[in-house]
């Protein structure tokens, strides 16, 4: 049973690979209906602040609710601060901040992702360093060990995170009751399920992969089950191989999967929220996504009760004879805050951040059902149980390999994307999609 369980007791610091995901629609609006840029008045007179961020209202209800909370809150605290936001789905924020970086002009606070897709703009001179927030009283060691040190750059920490993720297997629990299917432990039994699935004219598993990343948690699991984490590792920090046979065997398995048609039709041209849809409409028994998915399934009002009840969840199947672990997951920091450093009122951003950091702790988690960078005793308070069953599962993670497209650098984690969605076309060869990420490494861009 959950009894007093804390999120400081994640076992994070034990082996988050260094470095995360894009996960994230609408077109981009400023919810003020302007777009104009950040402004700053004379002394303590009118400041106003420009945010961005990836939580439309429509896929991400629960955590833009949370946000608006935060913000109404931040200007009725402090009322001579207004603050405008812009909100996109995740690849249209991603391609927007790559815009905006290249003129210098990025809003005073933003989202970003850690490690390699931080880099960059660290390199820039875009971010400002926000180590004398995170060493301030309001969030001295408030941050589950392994979560702010993932925005470290050369000794200074550029974004603080808000956000802790692992990426469990979703599925109807109807669909597994109708067509007598249990929870598989084992690939065998998973690709047995598959199997079933299909034959029986049901989707088996529900995949938007024209954003990529979200195929590549296919390939990063099956590289974690067959290869063992530390094989991947090395491949992605380049003292190892992508080449290795068993990371091929893992591309081969992907394509394995697809010619099972173990996924939706027309897979590699929807978006992510495209392909969610197949698991929210019911005609997918299965979806493999990071736990910021958790509201849906849970706290969401917008999402039927009858729906939520029929949602369950179970560990990436270990895979016989593979050196992987059942209690190692994909997943690690979520996105953070950051500043940017041009911002004509980077003090008042940088109060605004430490502000939100510190309230989206205390609230994400009885509001939202998010689970926080931040520590959160959670003993007392009443939470759905799926949320409870997946924050036990974060505390015996034996090991967390942080998202490719954000450990690896820049340059290698766009090949890495566009690999992804060559190897579900069979665009590629397992061993052409090996090669092509070696030489990517290797080239250390």
């Amino acid at each position: 049973m959950f009894k007093k369980m804390t999120v400081s007791g994640l076992l994070l610091a034990l082996s988050i690979l260094v470095v995360l995901s894009g996960c994230g629609g609408a077109k981009g609006t400023d919810e003020t209906g302007n777009t104009g840029s950040s402004s700053g008045g004379s002394g303590s007179d009118r400041v106003t602040l420009k945010m961005m961020h990836l939580w439309p209202a429509g896929s991400s209800a629960q955590q833009n609710k949370l946000v608006t909370q935060i913000i109404d809150q931040y200007q009725k605290d402090h009322p001579n601060v207004t603050i405008k936001t812009e909100i996109m789905d995740n690849e249209q924020y991603k391609n927007k901040l790559k815009v905006l970086s290249a003129s210098n002009e990025l809003p005073d606070v933003g989202i970003t992702w850690a490690a390699g897709f931080l880099e960059p703009y660290v390199k820039g001179n875009l971010f400002a360093p926000l180590d004398d927030i995170l060493g301030g009283a309001q969030l001295k060691d408030k941050f589950v060990p392994g979560t702010a040190e993932a925005y470290a750059i050369n000794g200074k920490t550029y974004a603080l995170p808000i956000e802790l993720n692992i990426t469990p297997i979703y599925y109807n629990k109807d669909l597994f009751a109708k067509h007598n299917l249990q929870v598989p432990t084992t690939y065998e039994q998973f690709k047995q399920v598959v199997k079933t699935l299909s034959e029986a004219g049901v989707e088996p598993i529900a995949l938007g992969n024209k954003d990529r990343w979200t195929g590549s948690l296919w390939y990063m699991y099956l590289a974690d089950r067959i290869a063992g984490s530390d094989t991947l590792k090395k491949a992605m920090d380049g003292s190892g191989s992508f080449e290795d046979p068993t990371l091929i065997r893992a591309a081969s398995e992907v394509q394995s999967l697809v010619d099972m048609n173990a996924f939706n039709k027309g897979f590699n041209g929807l978006s992510n929220d495209e392909g969610k849809s197949e698991f929210m409409n019911g005609k997918a028994a299965m979806y493999l996504m990071g736990t910021w998915e958790i509201p849906n399934f849970t706290t969401n009002p917008d999402i039927p009760q009858e729906f939520k009840d029929k949602v369950g969840f179970f560990k990436f199947p270990t895979v016989d004879g593979g050196k992987g672990n059942g209690d190692s997951w994909v997943g690690g920091p979520g996105v953070g805050l950051f500043v940017a450093e041009n911002s004509k009122v980077k003090e008042e951003a940088k109060k605004f951040v430490e502000y939100f950091v510190a309230k989206w702790g205390e609230q994400s988690v009885k509001d939202a059902g998010v689970i926080p960078a931040t520590k959160v005793d959670t003993a007392n308070m009443k939470l759905p149980q799926m949320y409870v069953d997946l924050l036990g599962e974060l505390n015996k993670a034996s090991n967390i390999t942080l998202f490719a497209d954000v450990q690896l650098k820049p340059d290698a984690a766009q090949t890495h994307l566009d690999m992804i969605q060559a190897l579900f076309g069979k665009a590629v060869t397992p061993e052409e999609f090996a090669k092509k990420h070696q030489a990517a490494v290797q080239a250390g861009k």
